[in-house]
């Protein structure tokens, strides 16, 4: 994205379809946002009744279902955070599906063989472009939907921030629908 969020092109790449190098670079990318510092860097929101009917909610929704597959909605998406997202420089936005068994624990708390379900999520990731395609330390994203008492929470939302909660305001607002 420019720095005047117009898009500059996108393309959706499936994780086994990248070379050893490019798929450790990507993972640490994605795991920037799950594995942030809570209550810090990371702050969960709360989607309301009201605000799920024709919002981002609806949209991170559809994104989840189609497995991203569905390039349409990635460009929404890109849409919502070229305006509303501020920056001085070229940006780029990473978005990841992953699914997660969840293990069965028995009444002793030890693990059973099995899961208890499958949490399916979306990582988004923001981050400053260094040299020409290279991506910078994530300051921005998402993880939808949160993940709470071992079971999907589709009400809730981790939002990243490396600058802390106060920065990008106006995309918050617009994420959750404030």
């Amino acid at each position: 994205m420019d720095p005047e969020g117009y898009d500059n092109g996108t393309f959706n790449t499936h994780f086994g379809n990248l070379k050893s190098a490019e798929t450790k670079r990507n993972l640490e990318i994605a795991k920037a946002i799950p594995f942030a510092k809570e209550n810090e860097e990371l702050v969960e929101y709360r989607f309301s009744d009201s605000t799920k009917k024709n919002s981002m909610w609806q949209l991170l929704m559809g994104l989840r279902k189609a497995e991203l597959k569905d390039d349409a909605l990635l460009s929404i998406l890109y849409e919502v955070f070229g305006e509303s997202y501020k920056t001085e420089g070229e940006y780029s936005i990473y978005v990841y599906y992953g699914a997660y068994d969840v293990p069965v624990k028995g009444t002793d708390k030890e693990w059973i063989e099995g899961s208890e379900e499958v949490y399916s999520f979306l990582v988004c990731v923001v981050s400053p472009l260094k040299d020409e395609y290279e991506p910078g330390n994530p300051e921005f994203g998402f993880l939808f939907p949160a993940f709470y008492k071992r079971s999907s929470d589709e009400n809730g939302i981790y939002i990243f921030s490396a600058k802390g909660s106060t920065s990008q305001k106006e995309l918050i607002g617009r994420i959750i629908g404030c």
